[in-house]
């Protein structure tokens, strides 16, 4: 898309925005950023440097009115008046990967789903490095897929994509896709209805063809249900816990099988990665590492000394016998029902914070059987108590992470585990859930 002499409105100036505003100066559109808060001392440092136009804690409508196509940030939703104004008058709005794929040369593996897209991002870009392919990483994860597109020049890009950054996306083609799984969350953006929530993330295969490939969750019913109404021509590789595939992948036996060109095996136990939605995980990322014909050891190798990302499910330390988890990542339901599968020992969880519509009911069984304590660390807990009430015997609440470790200290004994999983968003005690997170680990490692 050529920008020579056509204004570029890019709302946001977070990673993405200036990302894309340094994509489109390059080529020659006329750019103006603009941001309703404040923009920060390192984006503002960019933008002076590459000598583009910015405004800040306002959107000045005479100026941003003159767009001829807009990029706004994931976080903007589409309903607010700015946005239904170009909607009405016809200005394209999308979201900055889209941009970048206007103007990217490079092939690209997209990753979706509720949950563990960030790690599966992780691993499969850890892979393809490992593999010596000439990698970028980027969409949620990493640095503006726009900004790279414009200074680097990668043969692939591993993209963890959001719902929100989808649904700004139209003429975008992935080469490789895969959705992990769909269960319910941001259904307040959504209408409260699952089925738009479901559509958005099948955004992910739009004008995938016979040369794409899609990588999907056979053990995943809504995904299962959805693919059984469209016709798709792209190339289908399912993956599954449960049943035995002739092609993509599949756990048997506690052996993962990848059955492309010839099946590459490898026990679970292997894995750096714990747990089942892990398995599910290294499937997935494992089908499409042999699609592009990565050699199995090198796949083998890398599957088992993977780091994970910061914030899920990380050991912090052992205090006396009691091993301390940080999983602040996990801010919804589906991420903590993961989160406490996962745990081999009595546990006291670290549980709320802002509730996106949260359904506990789902959590009843594991809680029952894995948790010993309940620590509410939010401003409004009473949900959280009436669903455990009866389930567990010490329901407690805590106003600070200081207050929650040193009563997770108190509540665990030796051999036992503390669990921060909030299922919530973080917006009330703290600024993001990083933040969340690295309180709870500097007040674990003061005990």
């Amino acid at each position: 898309m050529e920008g020579v002499g056509k204004k570029l409105v890019v709302l946001g100036a977070g990673e993405s925005g200036v990302g894309a505003a340094i994509l489109g100066q390059k080529h020659g559109w006329d750019v103006f950023v603009s941001d309703l808060s404040i923009i920060s001392e390192e984006y503002k440092a960019e933008l002076i440097k590459y000598g583009i136009r910015w405004e800040e804690q306002k959107h000045t409508e005479e100026e941003i009115f003159k767009a001829d196509l807009v990029v706004k940030s994931p976080g903007i939703p589409d309903k607010v008046k700015l946005i239904q104004h170009f909607h009405t008058n016809q200005v394209p709005v999308i979201s900055e990967i889209e941009f970048a794929s206007y103007y990217n040369k490079a092939k690209t593996v997209c990753i979706t789903g509720s949950n563990g897209k960030t790690t599966t991002t992780m691993l499969t870009y850890h892979t393809f490095k490992k593999a010596g392919l000439n990698v970028g990483l980027a969409g949620n994860v990493g640095k503006s897929f726009a900004k790279q597109v414009a200074e680097e020049n990668f043969d692939w890009y591993i993209l963890e994509l959001s719902s929100f950054q989808l649904d700004g996306m139209f003429d975008f083609k992935a080469d490789i896709s895969i959705l992990l799984n769909i269960s319910p969350d941001h259904l307040d953006r959504y209408e409260y209805k699952m089925e738009n929530y479901v559509q958005s993330k099948f955004r992910i295969i739009q004008n995938q063809s016979e040369n794409e490939y899609f990588i999907y969750n056979a053990d995943d019913e809504l995904i299962v249900n959805e693919i059984e109404k469209r016709s798709l021509a792209v190339n289908m590789l399912p993956f599954s816990l449960k049943k035995v595939l002739e092609k993509g992948a599949y756990l048997k036996e506690n052996q993962l099988i990848i059955n492309i060109k010839d099946p590459l095996v490898m026990s679970i136990h292997d894995l750096a990665l714990k747990g089942k939605h892990n398995a599910q995980n290294s499937l997935a990322s494992g089908i499409a590492s042999r699609l592009v014909e990565i050699r199995k050891e090198v796949v083998r190798d890398s599957f088992s000394d993977f780091v994970n990302v910061e914030h899920r499910l990380e050991f912090v330390a052992k205090v006396h016998g009691i091993t301390f988890i940080n999983d602040s990542k996990a801010t919804n339901v589906n991420s903590t029902w993961f989160a406490l599968e996962s745990m081999d020992a009595p546990t006291v969880w670290i549980v709320g914070g802002v509730d996106k519509g949260n359904d506990y009911t789902e959590l009843l069984d594991l809680v029952k059987d894995k948790v010993k304590a309940i620590i509410c660390l939010g401003t409004e807990n009473k949900k959280i108590i009436e669903t455990f009430t009866g389930v567990v015997d010490t329901i407690v609440e805590a106003g600070s992470a200081m207050e929650a470790v040193s009563l997770g200290y108190r509540l665990a004994k030796k051999d036992e585990t503390v669990l921060l999983s909030p299922a919530c968003a973080s917006f009330d005690l703290f600024e993001n859930y990083e933040d969340r997170g690295d309180q709870f680990k500097s007040c674990v490692r003061a005990l």
